[in-house]
């Protein structure tokens, strides 16, 4: 079965608006910007509210309250809000372009910032439990402006940069980041009609026919520019949602949870889960549960 699936072009590299050497953007919205992009700037988010699932290049990762990102410039990425979110999100992002800094941080005091910026080589995230006591440093940020945002965010990072020991890498595994837009549209396309049908029997030929192509031009397609065969990537998209719901609803069996996330039966759903996380269902909310 074909599904009818129409969607708006956006724009695949955001322009960020200039603001001087620091550019800050707060959301306080329904929902983060959930489509697949880049910039050239690198980016600096915290997440105030809000959670859901988080996408760099060819990995998908949950993201929570308190975390903070560093996404890469030209790294394409979105953050797609949880669908149990419904009082809206709050984030502060924190947008550079390191080559218009540079010249900034050639006094050796600022050796350290230079060596964390110049050194960021991949995407990567904090963890809550380390980025909490950044919160007050980001929202400082965000309401100063001139020289006290510019001193504010180098404090901010000469910070971070004594923290590399805890940012979690988010390597994703694809050397060329620099595709085409018409290329991250399309795969924009294809992610955007994963998300929305991943509890579907999605077929080859569906996902095709949102790429335009035929399926074996898209198997081709999507393995060149993810590394992953389409079937990888959906099963991680269906097992990051159901880490999700066996969290969040509890009072859900485990045969419910496969069926809702798109698995036909339960063994393949199991097979599948443990593949991905290495737990098996009750192994993983047994993980968890010791973790809270």
């Amino acid at each position: 079965m074909l599904f009818q699936y129409v969607m708006k072009v956006v724009q695949f590299t955001v322009p960020v608006v200039y603001q001087g050497s620091i550019c800050v953007q707060e959301d306080i919205l329904p929902s983060f910007y959930s489509n697949y992009h880049r910039h050239k700037e690198i980016q600096l988010t915290y997440i105030l509210k809000g959670r859901g699932t988080f996408m760099i290049g060819n990995f998908t990762h949950s993201f929570e309250e308190d975390e903070i990102y560093i996404v890469d410039a030209d790294e394409p990425h979105m953050f797609k809000t949880g669908e149990d979110i419904k009082d809206g999100i709050h984030a502060i992002h924190i947008f550079f372009d390191y080559e218009h800094f540079k010249p900034f941080l050639d006094f050796p005091e600022f050796d350290d910032v230079k060596y964390f910026l110049e050194h960021i080589n991949v995407s990567k995230k904090l963890d809550a439990e380390h980025s909490v006591a950044l919160k007050e440093k980001f929202v400082q940020i965000n309401v100063s402006a001139g020289i006290d945002r510019l001193l504010s965010f180098v404090k901010l990072i000469n910070f971070l940069s004594k923290k590399v020991d805890q940012w979690t890498s988010l390597y994703t595994g694809i050397p060329q980041k620099k595709f085409s837009d018409a290329e991250g549209l399309r795969i924009n396309e294809i992610f955007q009609y994963t998300f929305q049908h991943f509890g579907d029997k999605i077929s080859l030929e569906d996902i095709a026919a949102v790429a335009h192509m035929t399926p074996h031009a898209f198997c081709k397609y999507f393995k060149k520019h993810t590394r992953k065969t389409y079937v990888t990537f959906l099963n991680e998209i269906r097992i990051e949602r159901a880490c999700k719901m066996l969290i969040d609803e509890s009072s859900e069996s485990v045969s419910n949870i496969a069926f809702k996330t798109g698995f036909n039966n339960v063994v393949n759903f199991n097979r599948v889960f443990k593949k991905i996380t290495k737990l098996s269902p009750s192994e993983y909310v047994q993980e968890h549960r010791m973790r809270d």
